[in-house]
């Protein structure tokens, strides 16, 4: 039995579903093989060849990276589908849940966060400094405690949208070979998408299309966070003229959507000074100090995601039933 156009129909919802409860279930097992990991090697060798030359050269090598990794990606995630499901139609609805169950990352966004705050409820903020680290690109040598807990409140918010809703959402629109599309383009930004002397010019495409990627998904997440909130009895009105205030501040174009509500519902202010290769960055701040963050705001930002979530399930079920 062909893998047609009407059993992707069919088995979709049922796809996103699993691969959603698998993640919920099981995060990221180490031993697991991970998809993520071969599309990094890949960049690592791709970038190795083609960041050289003069500033246009490589600027259009970039523009070529990211049509080869994210174009090569589908591709070869679709072939792999579609012969399991030659094969058998069990194990092509079987390969296609494990690679949405591996695009997303729920319960290790969570868990991550529970890392960092572990040691903090210790009083060991030089483990909580590593452990952090793990997790931001800026440095953690010096934080203060309340530092620390605004880095991991950050990271929550922000990778809530590139981590679970949009994967998630794509997963819904094209099944597995989008999932993993979307996975390249956000492996491809994290590895080439900034700016210094190495990627200014060739990691530019790669950071817009992860811009482009996320634009709708960092919006809805507006509406799902405060209906987060709402659910968790938190202050959404004070939520939501947080984020018209303050998200348009917000270097990215998407980030200072997730990080305003989050910031708003928690009472807290997010950015302010980040040290990176020992120069201060000046990040636009979002909320009002209604009370100085500790640890508890972790406490109460992880259930804040994991409600968000949870509600995240239902769009996508829907758009992928509907597709």
């Amino acid at each position: 039995m062909m893998y047609t156009l009407t059993m992707i129909s069919v088995i979709l919802p049922v796809v996103v579903l699993i691969g959603f409860l698998l993640d919920q279930l099981l995060g990221d097992p180490r031993r697991w093989p991970h998809p993520v990991v071969g599309i990094g090697k890949v960049i690592s060798i791709l970038e190795h060849h083609l960041n050289q030359g003069a500033p246009e050269v490589r600027r259009r090598n970039g523009v070529l990276l990211t049509f080869l990794v994210v174009g090569g990606t589908y591709l070869l995630t679709w072939v792999v589908v579609l012969g399991a499901n030659v094969l058998h139609p069990l194990l092509g609805l079987g390969v296609s849940v494990y690679f949405v169950f591996t695009s997303l990352a729920g319960k290790s966004l969570l868990d991550a966060g529970q890392s960092v705050l572990l040691p903090l409820q210790h009083c060991d903020l030089s483990e909580a400094r590593l452990r952090l680290s793990w997790l931001v690109s800026r440095d953690t040598d010096n934080l203060t405690e309340a530092e620390i807990v605004r880095g991991t409140i950050e990271t929550l918010a922000e990778n809530f949208v590139d981590g679970i809703l949009s994967p998630l959402l794509y997963a819904a629109l094209g099944g597995a070979p989008l999932a993993m599309a979307f996975k390249a383009i956000s492996t491809l930004d994290s590895m080439v998408g900034y700016r210094n002397d190495r990627y200014e010019e060739f990691g530019w495409f790669s950071a817009r299309t992860d811009d482009w990627a996320n634009y709708v998904p960092a919006r809805l997440s507006v509406f799902l966070l405060l209906l987060a909130g709402w659910l968790r009895r938190m202050p959404v009105r004070q939520a939501y003229r947080i984020w018209r205030r303050d998200a348009s501040g917000h270097p990215s174009p998407n980030g200072g959507n997730p990080e305003s509500i989050v910031a708003g519902l928690l009472g807290v202010q997010l950015g302010g000074i980040n040290i990176y290769h020992g120069k201060p960055h000046h990040r636009a701040e979002m909320g009002d100090v209604l009370h100085p963050v500790n640890a508890l705001d972790i406490v109460r930002c992880r259930h804040l995601v994991r409600t968000a979530t949870w509600l995240s399930l239902l769009p996508a079920l829907i758009i992928a039933y509907l597709i």
